[in-house]
């Protein structure tokens, strides 16, 4: 019993550092004021995240969470580009979670930032699942003779990169819509049965 409520408490927490990262960026995020948020002291939170390293990596983990319906990133072999495209719908449904994960992003390319080697290496195995999800959808080549390998980083800068947009204007950035018009620019032409010349 005691341990479902530090597990309750520990999800609490993390749920208002994902708001106030939202909010602030990671830098101007303080474990003061997530403390606040749940009703504890700071020394009250740092029973639970010992640093506010720890309570980082703890965001980024869920996150990736969420993304791969609870299991760990390992397990998201199975993503086909439909599922993508479904993952991309999910993700206009939750703001806040995609404003936490692009704030975050964006700092962790300056120097020293504690979320820098996560992304680095996160960006590295993504790049290996959508290469293995563009092979299982073309084969050794696409329609426009780019191999997975060659268009993986594409497809993912795709992504992350509608996010920041939509994020900016979501008025004016149909996030999924565009994301599909990208998965008709994979896939080439439609064939009309037209002779080639």
């Amino acid at each position: 019993m005691a341990r479902a409520r530090s597990e309750e408490r520990r999800a609490e927490i993390v749920r208002a550092a994902v708001a106030v990262i939202a909010e602030r960026g990671y830098r101007g995020a303080a474990l003061g004021t997530v403390a606040e948020r749940v009703g504890l002291t700071q020394q009250g939170l740092l029973h639970y995240f010992p640093t506010k390293e720890a309570l980082l990596v703890a965001v980024l983990e869920e996150r990736d969470r969420w993304d791969t319906g609870g299991g760990p990133r390992a397990t998201a072999g199975a993503w086909r580009l439909d599922l993508l495209a479904s993952l991309v719908d999910y993700n206009a449904m939750r703001p806040g979670i995609v404003q936490t994960f692009s704030a975050l992003l964006g700092e962790s390319v300056t120097e020293g930032h504690p979320a820098r080697e996560f992304f680095a290496e996160r960006y590295a195995q993504v790049r290996g699942e959508m290469t293995a999800v563009l092979r299982a959808e073309f084969g050794e080549r696409l329609p426009s003779g780019l191999t997975p390998e060659q268009a993986a980083p594409l497809l993912t800068a795709v992504m992350d990169g509608l996010q920041y947009q939509w994020l900016l204007a979501p008025e004016a950035v149909d996030m999924p819509g565009a994301f599909r018009s990208f998965l008709t620019l994979l896939h080439g032409p439609a064939d009309t049965g037209a002779p080639r010349g």
